[in-house]
This record gives structure tokens, C-alpha cells and sequence, in this order.
């Protein structure tokens, strides 16, 4: 069996990208584990603490991962502003890339992780924190000796419509430059068929209750999939989609999380 670790930026980014595909590599029977480098509070921790990593671990447990784990770092937010750092701990782009590595490359050395989950290097739709997945996760990956990285990703057409979408419904993005959305169509070497854990996927979504309540983005996709029945977001959100680092372009995008690219 494998080990899997998932590398993801602020609690409730996992459902959306790899939380399907997190559902079906535990479903096989391989060790998953979920890492986020930030809390997703902006301001210093106070009652509400707990929160949104209480939410986290609701949703790992409902994508059936085996342990979570926080780096420790803040919420840079996303916008023209990079706010002072909390008194309590360092926003996650101000934190030196190889401080942030190390402490991801101890965990997977703990792990012995075979596969990394990271994003893509523009950060899918360019969030700073995002980034700064990509940069961490690769040289944490490399500190590791972490033989795959998988960069989560979407096909950059697909993610451009879901972009206007959200626009009509009130969600504009206007920092947000589409031509650079996420990934070209010719790098995807991965796509792995989720369907049959929409059902997971969708308690996992629900487990963020506080994003939820809030208005933004994730909350006008988490709304949309929690109406849906499980067969119909199955069939609509069927596709998640990966770019193996250090490989070439592939005639047809790889169904196996576990075959690689490079062979």
C-alpha cells in the first residue's frame, strides 16, 4: 500500500481539487494524509481557534484520510494588501520557502510518502498562498526525496467558464487573469474518475460550515453542491485533473494516480 500526502493551503481547499480523489485512494486500502499551511483566520486566534481546523478534521474524516497536520502559518489573504502578521504566528507568504519546506519534508519523511499532492504553479487561480503551495511543496518534495508530485490542477478552458460563471453570480474577480488560469488542456497528464465519492465529497464541503455562512467564491460552489443529489454532482464534477512535475506531455491523460507519467 501507498502513502498519499495532500498539500493544500487553507482549510476547505481540499474538497474542491483532490477531495475526490483523497475518497478513492483510502477507499484502496492506501494511507492518506491531509496538510494545510495556514488556519484560514486572517486575524489573531482567539475563541474561535479551533474552528476551522475542528471543520478540517470533519472533512478529512468524511474523505476518509488517515491524519491532518498544520504547519502553523497564517492566512495571507488574497488582494493588493498583505496585512501585518498576526502577533501569535507568520502569515504563510512571508514565511522563508525553505523554513516552510522543512517543515512539510518532516512530515513526509515521517510519512514516507510516496505521492505529493501539491497545486500547479500558478497557483490555480492565483491566490498568493497558493503559490506558495507550489514552491513549498516542491522543494519539500525534493528535501524529501519524494519520488512523485502530482499538482493539482483544472483544464484552464473549464476553469475560465466556471470563473464567468461565478461573475454573474455576483463573485467577480477582477485581479483574476484568465488566460492563467490553472492549467493548458496539453499539460494535464492525469484525471482520475471521482464520481462514485460525490457522496463523501459533498459531507466534506459541509463540514466547512463557517466558510459556508460567509459570502465569497467557495461559499456560492459549496451552496450549489450541497442542493445537488450525489448521482448529479457525481456526473457534473466527475474529473480531477493533475500535472506529474518533471514529465512531458502525454498523448492521453493517465485514470491512475499511481501510474506515472515519466515511464
Amino acid at each position: 500500500m501507498a502513502t498519499v500526502v495532500a498539500f493544500h493551503a487553507h482549510p476547505d481547499d481540499e474538497t474542491l481539487l483532490t477531495g475526490g480523489t483523497l475518497a478513492a485512494v483510502a477507499a484502496a486500502g492506501h494511507r492518506t494524509v491531509l496538510v494545510v499551511a495556514t488556519d484560514g483566520h486572517m486575524a489573531a486566534l482567539d475563541g474561535r481557534k479551533a474552528v476551522r481546523l475542528t471543520e478540517l478534521a470533519a472533512s478529512a474524516a468524511a474523505l476518509g484520510v488517515d491524519r491532518v497536520a498544520h504547519l502553523g502559518y497564517a492566512d495571507s489573504g488574497h488582494g493588493a494588501v498583505l496585512y501585518a502578521d498576526p502577533p501569535d504566528r507568520v502569515r504563510f507568504l512571508r514565511a522563508e520557502v525553505a523554513e516552510a519546506a522543512e517543515r512539510l519534508a518532516a512530515i513526509l519523511r515521517e510519512e514516507r510518502a510516496d505521492v505529493l499532492l501539491s497545486y500547479d504553479r500558478n497557483g490555480g487561480y492565483g491566490h498568493r498562498d497558493h503559490v506558495r503551495v507550489h514552491e513549498v511543496g516542491t522543494r519539500a518534495a525534493e528535501l524529501a526525496g519524494v519520488p512523485r508530485v502530482l499538482d493539482a490542477t483544472m483544464p484552464r478552458d473549464r476553469a475560465a467558464r466556471i470563473m464567468r460563471l461565478l461573475a454573474r453570480m455576483g463573485f467577480r474577480r477582477d485581479d483574476v487573469d484568465l488566460r492563467s488560469l490553472y492549467s493548458a488542456d496539453a499539460e494535464i497528464t492525469h484525471r482520475i474518475d471521482v464520481r462514485a465519492f460525490a457522496a463523501q465529497r459533498k459531507a466534506a464541503v459541509a463540514a466547512h460550515r463557517s466558510t459556508i455562512e460567509q459570502a465569497g467564491s467557495y461559499a456560492a460552489i459549496a451552496k450549489v453542491i450541497l442542493r445537488l443529489p450525489a448521482p448529479i454532482l457525481g456526473r457534473l464534477m466527475r474529473w480531477e485533473w493533475y500535472v506529474e512535475e518533471g514529465a512531458g506531455p502525454v498523448a492521453r491523460p493517465l485514470d491512475d494516480l499511481f501510474r506515472s507519467a515519466r515511464d
